[in-house]
């Protein structure tokens, strides 16, 4: 068995544009005679690699302890995309999801750079997908990511963003990206992981 690690370092993360960048603060080090270690961090949701709950663009969106941790643990497929992606990659890539079989086609991890467009987002809506991974910091286009937000979030499914995939081939895999358990908010960091079948 082979573990992926495809989660971000918080602390050396890359922030979305305007999102506040993580701290950590020593508040007792051995070195200066504590008899233990302690850390505080400071960081927002959507610091490196996380998920995105409905209520991130939902007023009565579903926050994060309320999301079925079964969309975020299970098989899934990673295909490989660059660019824009149009509708018709979207069908492809379910197409390719639904090869490796019928249980990865819910769980989607895209490698590559790529930018879902809102035709895109449709199809993967329609399909019933229960989550969607990016390496990108958002999902759709950074100048205009709400639309594809709101079309993927309004069918509750989870936004899984900020991945490292670089070591990964494309395939079937088994993911855990459960967040952390953070009660009433809009999206949480995970350790994301791919486990090679």
């Amino acid at each position: 068995m082979k573990i992926y690690d495809i989660s971000q370092e918080v602390f050396s993360c890359v922030v979305y544009p305007g999102d506040t960048v993580p701290e950590m603060k020593k508040v007792k080090r051995m070195e200066d005679g504590e008899v233990y270690n302690l850390t505080d961090f400071y960081m927002c949701a959507h610091n490196g690699t996380h998920i995105d709950s409905p209520f991130h663009f939902f007023k009565d969106g579903k926050t994060v302890e309320q999301l079925c941790l079964e969309k975020m643990v299970g098989y899934c497929a990673v295909v490989s995309h660059s660019g824009e992606m149009t509708a018709e990659d979207a069908e492809n890539i379910l197409k390719t999801a639904s090869s490796y079989g019928e249980d990865a086609t819910k769980r989607i991890v895209v490698k590559g750079e790529s930018v879902i467009s809102l035709s895109a987002a449709k199809v993967f809506a329609e399909s019933g997908i229960w989550l969607i991974g990016v390496e990108s910091q958002f999902v759709g286009p950074e100048n205009a990511p709400m639309a594809v937000h709101k079309c993927l979030l309004g069918t509750e499914a989870v936004l899984l963003e900020g991945l490292r995939l670089g070591e990964v081939q494309d395939g079937k895999y088994i993911l855990s990206a459960a967040p952390i358990n953070l009660a009433g908010i809009d999206g949480a960091p995970c350790r994301a992981l791919l486990i090679e079948m």
